[in-house]
């Protein structure tokens, strides 16, 4: 099947990328306004074609979308060293007043798979604009969140992350929730597999994974100047999801009427995702401190987004 990627910078072209390698997608077409990156982008990423899968990758306009089952929205201007993801709201929402319209034009049936941050507030917005049903406009959320999440865990537990089932919720950035009281390894409550597997969590471990997840975008930032990698694999994921129709549980957001006494607010929580995108949340189990917590982080984003009248 074809997927469109609106906007070939680091992200987008990172998205490109994991497609191609994994066997995500049939087809894949960039588009950007910067013409020659997309076409550069595009033909570096098919000469990997031949040691991954039979994807074609190609450069083109928003007329070439026509015909893709999902639109990755990556265009937008980057984060800046020291940026919260929330001070790009008015640069990337003008960005998105011309895309969203333009893509929607071509490809009416597209599922929308937005990536530009602030990305809950930015779904919010590309919900707005598009017109489309809630579950049709999803944003990538929280998942590389809840991603880094099981991987310190399982690194202090010295066990597979694939065997590590907890989540992020609320905002993709400073206020986002790492639910620790439901969090479970093998089925077992986590502070209970941490004991009988003889490596403890204490009150510094928590702060110190808590750390090492909210803060991981400022440090690789200040690094290299901008997360791609992470965020490219978790996109092409979860584009195998909608196209398999896998109805898998992510933290993705989407438009929500309504969370902990705040309504009208895009945020992640555990969501089944498939064919026609978002399907159905799974409101997962929160202790008072959690509960406040996600309260506290739907206020910010909707906050943000009433300030830009979406």
């Amino acid at each position: 099947m074809k997927v469109g990627i609106v906007g070939s910078g680091f992200v987008g072209s990172a998205a490109a990328y994991a497609m191609a390698l994994t066997g995500a997608v049939r087809e894949v077409v960039l588009v950007d306004l910067d013409e020659s990156l997309a076409r550069a982008h595009a033909e570096d990423i098919l000469h990997a074609t031949p040691f991954a899968h039979p994807v074609w990758v190609r450069a083109g306009g928003y007329p070439e979308l026509a015909g893709a089952r999902v639109v990755v929205l990556a265009a937008g201007v980057a984060q800046r060293p020291g940026e919260t993801r929330l001070q790009l709201l008015d640069r990337n929402a003008q960005v998105f007043a011309q895309i969203v319209p333009r893509v929607l034009q071509v490809a009416p049936e597209a599922i929308l798979l937005v990536a530009t941050n602030p990305v809950d507030v930015m779904t919010q917005v590309a919900y707005r604009l598009s017109g489309l049903p809630p579950g049709r406009v999803v944003g990538s959320g929280t998942i590389l969140d809840t991603a880094r999440f099981r991987a310190l865990l399982a690194e202090h537990l010295r066990v597979a992350p694939q065997s590590v089932h907890a989540y992020v919720v609320g905002e993709h950035g400073d206020s986002e929730v790492l639910l620790f009281s439901g969090a479970q390894v093998g089925g077992v409550p986590l502070l209970a597999f941490a004991e009988a597997r003889g490596t403890p969590l204490t009150p510094e471990d928590l702060r110190r994974i808590d750390e090492g997840v909210r803060r991981a975008a400022y440090r690789i930032i200040a690094g290299k100047g901008a997360t791609y990698y992470g965020i490219g694999a978790g996109l092409a994921r979860l584009v195998r999801a909608i196209l398999t129709d896998e109805k898998g549980v992510y933290t993705v957001s989407v438009f929500t009427p309504g969370v902990e006494g705040v309504g009208e607010v895009a945020l992640s929580l555990p969501r089944i995702l498939g064919a026609e995108g978002v399907e159905a949340t799974v409101y997962p189990s929160l202790d008072e401190g959690e509960r406040q917590a996600l309260r506290r982080s739907a206020e910010i984003l909707k906050e943000a987004a009433s300030s830009l009248g979406f």
